[in-house]
């Protein structure tokens, strides 16, 4: 998977947790400041796996980082199944 289709696939994933987070605006509460969101797609292991890459780098680099996963429903409205949370202090 190329640069420009992973960026694209991700702005689409951003979308979609936009779109959930204005019909449940409580889930931005739960976000720390200045937090990296990485979100993984439940149907698209190709992304997946390069989100877990970016997710990795984030970690060894000591960023704070919430890793979702989101699932589309019949409606295209993405509901949240899990959600995982690592401070800077919990990488060192």
């Amino acid at each position: 998977m190329n640069k420009k289709s992973i960026i694209k696939k991700n702005l689409d994933l951003l979308d979609e947790f936009m779109k959930y987070a204005y019909d449940h605006p409580d889930v931005l509460d739960q976000l720390p400041r200045d937090v990296n969101l990485v979100i993984f797609p439940e149907r698209d292991p190709t992304l997946e796996k390069e989100n877990k890459k970016i997710l990795s780098r984030l970690r060894a680099k000591g960023e704070e980082v919430v890793a979702i996963r989101l699932k589309a429903t019949r409606r295209k409205i993405s509901k949240i199944v899990s959600r995982g949370h690592t401070s800077k202090a919990a990488t060192d």
